[in-house]
């Protein structure tokens, strides 16, 4: 066999390993069934978000990672067709306002490092960084690399929440200035991963314009400008992969599950976190957040149709509400063929509902454990993930007409989504 038979076969065995998981949201799924006449064990089912294996943080906070940066060069081709009359490339332009060069230069001077220390809590060890020795408790130590971009000319900036972090101090480098501003935290939000920092100058500082994520489409180009790997002040382009990407990251916090977020191939390294991705007009469509280490040009961004809603809160170190979760408050279960006689039904299409909770808006519609949803709004369900799919699809608050099948008999009930981050809140 020839080396060039075997890459491709390591390619394609590479490519088996690649699993997409799902998880479930709005509905809850069990793994087993009260009824003990149900043979079948109840099958963890996961639909929703994709969460994507090796996302990492791109924030660099000193935790060795075990990988060396390298640059790669990037081409921009043209869609050229010479025998066709009138049609345009689909280059980017080198010269111009809207070139790359002519966004970097103008966009630069707006964009910050972000670099935070911890204070020592015992002799010799950093409560963050276990392997930096030769401190004292008490001083202030490196702990981490970011970016971040003044939005607003009197020196407030937005970064990622993860940047700042258990940061004790925060320095902010703007260019033009020898020295570092020491920043205030303002307010920020673990659930969004938006923080707002202030820095007071002398003068009026840069500041970028937000634009509008709702208006750029897939397939755009963008801009990105940050810190990787404390290369300061680097510039990637790619364009926009796609949108409404939902991701999980597991941190020590807990769990930040991401929506809304745009995908793109623009390169995004550690230390971009918190920095600006730009349109064409230089304008703030996105900030840079998270990166699958494991791919290659699979970065995401905070769309600015979620930070400019939120700003405003931020500044003020208000709270802000979770978005509402439909959701109606049931555990579904596939059907399986031996569950078939003692449902009374015929065929395996829709779902039983192995648990449904008291005071849910499900119970308060009239549905209860063991009755077969048959469809939801008219539309015929043929498993768990058909019923999930709208029940997510629909506003808190809107009525839903589900048709139900109990002991053989069909009937349909009225059931109104409710919001399931108000329903933990209340039950905290």
């Amino acid at each position: 066999m020839n080396e060039d038979m075997k890459d491709n076969m390591k390619d394609m065995n590479d490519m088996n390993d690649i699993h997409d998981m799902i998880e479930v949201k709005g509905i809850k799924v069990d793994n087993k069934i009260g009824n003990p006449k149900f043979k079948s064990m109840f099958a963890a089912f996961m639909a929703g978000a994709v969460v994507i294996g090796g996302l990492m943080f791109t924030s660099d906070k000193l935790n060795l990672f075990g990988f060396d940066a390298v640059s790669t060069p990037s081409s921009v081709a043209a869609a050229n067709n010479s025998a066709a009359a009138n049609v345009q490339t689909a280059s980017l332009s080198p010269t111009g306002n809207n070139s790359v060069s002519a966004i970097a230069k103008s966009a630069s001077p707006a964009i910050v490092k972000i670099e935070t220390k911890v204070k020592q809590t015992n002799t010799g060890q950093n409560r963050r960084n276990p392997f930096q020795q030769g401190t004292q408790s008490g001083d202030t130590i490196e702990n981490g690399i970011g970016s971040g971009f003044i939005f607003d000319s009197s020196g407030y900036i937005l970064t990622n929440e993860h940047v700042i972090d258990g940061a004790d101090e925060i320095s902010v480098y703007v260019q033009g200035y020898d020295t570092p501003f020491t920043a205030k935290l303002l307010g920020s939000s673990y659930d969004l991963d938006l923080a707002v920092l202030q820095i007071q100058g002398d003068k009026e500082f840069p500041a970028l314009k937000i634009g509008s994520s709702d208006n750029t489409e897939v397939g755009d180009w963008l801009v990105a400008i940050g810190n990787p790997y404390d290369f300061d002040y680097s510039v990637t382009t790619g364009v926009l992969s796609a949108k409404e990407r939902e991701i999980s990251i597991d941190d020590t916090q807990g769990t930040r599950n991401y929506k809304h977020l745009l995908q793109t191939d623009t390169a995004i390294n550690p230390g971009n976190s918190g920095g600006p991705l730009l349109n064409l007009n230089g304008e703030v469509i996105g900030i840079n957040t998270a990166v699958n280490s494991e791919a290659q040009g699979i970065g995401f961004a905070i769309p600015s149709s979620t930070f400019s809603s939120v700003v405003d809160k931020l500044k003020n170190n208000e709270t802000i509400p979770k978005e509402p979760a439909p959701y109606i408050g049931v555990a579904l279960q596939n059907i399986t063929d031996d569950m078939l006689s003692d449902l009374k039904i015929n065929s395996t299409k829709g779902a039983v509902v192995a648990e449904v909770e008291h005071g849910t808006p499900a119970f308060e519609g009239g549905i209860r454990q063991y009755d077969v949803i048959l469809s939801v709004n008219g539309k015929a369900s043929s498993s768990t993930e058909d019923i999930t799919k709208a029940v997510q699809a629909a506003s808190v608050g809107d009525e839903l007409k589900i048709t139900i099948s109990r002991d053989g008999q069909e009937k349909d009930v009225t059931v109104k989504v409710g919001d399931k981050n108000a329903a933990a809140s209340y039950q905290s």
